[in-house]
């Protein structure tokens, strides 16, 4: 072996602070080893510690009547779902390794997630992504979109997952600094769980799955940094991936935990075996033995730390109960699995690492984790310099344009805005025949689950342009629009996990961003009855070009409890169908597209949101839809009630013809996103009961139109074909992918 002599320098070059550096000192009496040192590095990044958010996090809600395991219980969230089941979900970022090398950094990205799934005893049903990238004229952008598509495609496909939802956004602040989130829902029966923990002196502790490589050492510190020039030369910090093997793995976990031999399993993702056996450690108030000797290599000249750090991929840590480890070893080889003993659970609180008998490390397990050493902040805050010019934003400055046609066609061909066809036939969205959404689009996807009606409903939202205007009232919203999403497909929301997208956290604005995104999400949640169960925090998503916009992902899950008769879709049905706008009527045009891509200014207010209106538009919906009231309903969002009617216009080529009011500014009541509004079909035979329902609710609606042939038509101007218009929609990302 040879290390670098530790000092401070060393420390600060593994990312360490001067202060953590004494801090460590003093927890161990002495100063570290190189690899003890190491060890401290990753566990007490950003990516593995959260330490400039926790405090954050925790006034977040996490508990409820229907949570089963909350945020930092165990590896993703868990909550019931009743008929003896439960529903383990999570997100997370693979933002710094995709944007080096988007193909492995996404499909690793994507592997992760449903290791976590899965190392509960979950079996992941659907997974489902939320992606930012810069501008789609640059040929790096086109690069990492390529890239990145392929590596979800590519590994989801090959492990037979269903990618069955997302959302993809593009502007010019992701251009150097992708963001890549990905998102596993799995269904597990009650009392079949396993927890990360480590249990019982004398047990013996496993590594299963791949041998263990030099790839992702120090992916952790890498993630806990900001994107450079440089970044490029940390290439092997980007883990490899292989979705056969993890294919593998899952059902040798599932099985292994159903023997009742396993008394704690963790994947090893960040930080890898670092992680994985100080955490388990943690948790079960022990300490372990570990013999680094043992870890199946495919690389010969591997070090000590270098092993502690990998985070070579498809790998899981059990712990085993004594004398039974035949059960567990059978089930490995039957599944043709590299495994091996690597140590064992021992009293006390000593994390004991050997190199061919020799001990080269021991530290506490209690002081690498949070709530024992690892250190906690609260940063500066500043409210962000650019909000002046949003306080002196004047929407009557902007003209009202004469005709709608050239505004809609622009919209539809925005990127954002336009159909994501291009990527998503790149997924196999119905591996397994449980995906629901597929021939009845809706504004979530629908999974059944197998031998029941009850279905359920996953989404993810996030206009971060709403959070960068206003954080709390744009987190507020991406919150709300998730819940909308669902309750649109006749789902009740049931919990939420999160992916906290920033920059770096020690520039006062970027945490000012941060700190009041927290504020509108625990609002939003506590509002909607919807636990947050966990997540992932991603700071340092900036370059030299400035942060990215504060990107909270909200990935949200509901339940159907009835499939066959409860779900419903976003289309027009029939001619002669009546519109309804339901909910509060609005022109705020403030941070949409229209003000931002079509008139070119970048700063506006966040629109305008009202939680109550919200869980009263939400439980009004459920109850439309329980009714048999209304035939489709989609929410308005991205580019406004327009291009709303035209999404559901699109699937059965049906037209519209609606007038708007005059009390309003037109362009702002067609092209505004402001919150809590719903657009509804009602059949003409029930147009009455749907009337008289809100009415006695006092319920605010509007009646726009009716569901026409072939063409658009508002306010008695005929605009052009919907055949036209959808044309511009789907081609419009294939054609620029292609150019």
């Amino acid at each position: 072996m040879s290390t670098p002599q530790v000092t401070l320098t060393v420390a600060e070059q593994l990312g360490l602070l001067p202060d953590e550096f004494e801090k460590i000192i003093n927890i161990l009496g002495r100063t570290p080893n190189f690899t003890e040192l190491s060890i401290y590095s990753v566990m007490w990044s950003e990516h593995c510690s959260y330490k400039n958010s926790i405090l954050q996090l925790k006034t977040l809600p996490n508990k409820g009547e229907k949570v089963l395991a909350g945020a930092g219980e165990e590896g993703a969230g868990l909550m019931d779902l009743g008929n003896g089941l439960g529903v383990a979900f999570k997100i997370e970022s693979h933002n710094h390794p995709s944007a080096i090398e988007p193909y492995q950094g996404a499909a690793t990205g994507v592997g992760g997630i449903h290791r976590d799934i899965f190392s509960m005893g979950a079996r992941p049903v659907c997974s489902l992504n939320s992606l930012r990238f810069g501008n789609l004229e640059l040929p790096k952008t086109r690069h990492l979109l390529k890239g990145v598509v392929k590596g979800i495609g590519d590994y989801g496909n090959a492990f037979g997952v269903p990618t069955v939802a997302g959302e993809v956004y593009f502007d010019p602040c992701y251009n150097i600094n992708p963001l890549v989130n990905a998102m596993s829902v799995g269904i597990v029966e009650r009392g079949k769980t396993a927890s990360a923990i480590a249990l019982g002196a004398g047990n013996p502790v496993f590594i299963v799955g791949s041998a263990t490589g030099k790839d992702g050492i120090h992916g952790a510190t890498f993630a806990s940094e900001d994107i450079s020039e440089e970044s490029e030369e940390k290439l092997p910090s980007v883990q490899v991936g292989d979705p056969f093997a993890e294919k593998l793995l899952l059902e040798a976990t599932l099985e292994s935990i159903d023997t009742g031999a396993i008394v704690g399993v963790q994947d090893m993702g960040a930080a890898g075996i670092t992680c994985a056996t100080s955490e388990m450690a943690a948790k079960g108030e022990m300490g372990m033995d570990v013999w680094l000797d043992k870890v199946p290599m495919r690389q010969a000249d591997m070090e000590p730390f270098e092993i502690l750090l990998s985070e070579s991929q498809e790998r899981m840590l059990f712990v085993v109960e004594k004398g039974r480890e035949q059960e567990i070893i059978d089930v490995l080889e039957k599944w043709d699995l590299f495994y091996a003993q690597i140590g064992e659970v021992t009293e006390g609180d000593s994390l004991k690492y050997h190199w061919h008998g020799e001990e080269i490390a021991n530290i506490p397990a209690q002081s690498l984790v949070l709530g024992g050493g690892a250190p906690v902040y609260v940063r500066e805050q500043r409210e962000p310099a650019y909000f002046e010019e949003i306080r002196n934003f004047e929407p009557n400055k902007i003209a009202i344009p004469a005709h709608n046609d050239k505004v809609i066609k622009f919209l539809l061909g925005q990127a954002s805005i336009a159909s994501k066809q291009w990527i998503t036939e790149q997924y196999d969205s119905m591996v397994g025949t449980a995906n629901m959404t597929t021939n009845a689009p809706s504004d979530a996807a629908v999974v059944r689950i197998r031998g029941h009606k009850k279905g359920l409903a996953v989404t993810v939202d996030c206009n971060s342009r709403h959070v960068y205007s206003n954080p709390e009232k744009g987190c507020a919203l991406a919150v709300a629009e998730a819940a909308r999403n669902l309750v649109c497909t006749g789902a009740k929301p049931l919990g939420v996990t999160n992916c906290l997208n920033f920059g770096n956290p020690y520039n006062p604005e970027v945490y000012f961003q941060f700190a009041n995104a927290i504020k509108g999400m625990g609002d939003a949640c506590r509002a909607f009855g919807t636990p947050v169960t966990g997540g992932n925090v991603s700071f340092y998503n900036q370059s030299d070009e400035g942060p990215v916009f504060p990107t909270p992902t909200i990935g949200m899950v509901g339940t159907l409890e009835d499939t066959d008769q409860g779900h419903m879709s976003m289309d027009f049905k029939n001619e002669g169908d009546q519109i309804f706008l339901i909910g509060k009527l609005s022109d705020d045009i403030g941070a949409s597209e229209y003000v931002y891509g079509y008139h070119n200014i970048a700063n506006s207010p966040s629109p305008y949101v009202n939680l109550d209106e919200e869980k009263e538009l939400q439980d009004t919906t459920l109850e439309l839809i329980e009714k048999g009231l209304i035939e489709s309903a989609h929410d308005i969002s991205d580019g406004g009630l327009a291009i709303t009617l035209l999404e559901s216009a699109f699937p059965r080529g049906l037209g519209f013809q609606i007038q708007t009011p005059t009390e309003f500014r037109k362009d702002g009541f067609l092209y505004g996103e402001a919150g809590g509004r719903i657009v509804v079909t009602v059949s003409e035979k029930k147009s009455l009961e749907f009337t008289n329902f809100l009415s006695g609710r006092n319920f605010p609606f509007h009646h726009l139109g009716q569901v026409t042939g072939a063409f658009a038509n508002i306010d008695g101007e005929v605009l052009d074909s919907i055949e036209n218009y959808k044309a511009i929609h789907s081609n419009t990302l294939g054609e620029r992918m292609t150019s």
